[in-house]
């Protein structure tokens, strides 16, 4: 993995545990959609997306999303390395087979990783 994509992804874990800390999931749901996105193809920090969004719900008291994410923990544990819908913001209201666009800033990103 190249250094500006480890730190994208460090980056946005980062900010989305501070939100969470200082009760803000809403604030936080950006910067974990930008971690599922970026770190998709990475099976343990994909699982941490996810875990992190489950608790983002559980502080908005949104059970879709906790009971959404639940599934995707374990299909991001064993799956990831397998297929994965690229673009895919992870949040429980979207499908979980959905590819999604990706910004042109996440693409470049990417770009940079398969040097």
């Amino acid at each position: 993995m190249n250094t500006a994509l480890r730190n994208a992804i460090d980056e946005a874990f980062f900010q989305a545990r501070t939100a969470l800390r200082e009760k803000a999931p809403t604030e936080a749901f950006p910067w974990l959609e930008r971690a599922h996105i970026l770190s998709q193809h990475m099976p343990v920090l994909h699982a941490r997306s996810h875990w992190l969004m489950l608790r983002a719900g559980w502080q908005l008291r949104d059970y879709r999303e906790m009971f959404g994410q639940a599934p995707r923990i374990i299909a991001a544990v064993l799956f990831s390395k397998i297929w994965v819908p690229l673009g895919n913001t992870g949040r429980a209201r979207i499908s979980a087979f959905a590819p999604m666009p990706v910004s042109p800033g996440l693409q470049r990103l990417f770009q940079g990783a398969k040097q």
